[in-house]
């Protein structure tokens, strides 16, 4: 059996957290419990691309919270 997250012909979603922490997943499967689909479905390349364009900050929302309050102290 295939690797359901590396088919370049399957469907396919974006998932993010509380976090602000991106995730590609097979259309097929429920978003596991703290996920929330934000894109698709669409073709992984397509899902690939959103994820590029709106993950841009990889660290967690509250390490950049916190980085970002210390600069400020």
């Amino acid at each position: 059996m295939a690797n359901p997250f590396e088919e370049p012909d399957s469907n396919y979603t974006v998932l993010r957290n509380d976090e602000n922490q991106h995730s590609l997943w097979p259309a097929f499967a429920p978003a596991p419990e703290g996920w929330t689909v934000v894109h698709g479905p669409g073709r992984r390349e397509e899902c690939l691309d959103h994820i590029r364009e709106n993950w841009v900050d990889l660290r967690p929302r509250s390490v950049a919270e916190f980085i970002t309050a210390q600069a400020g102290s």
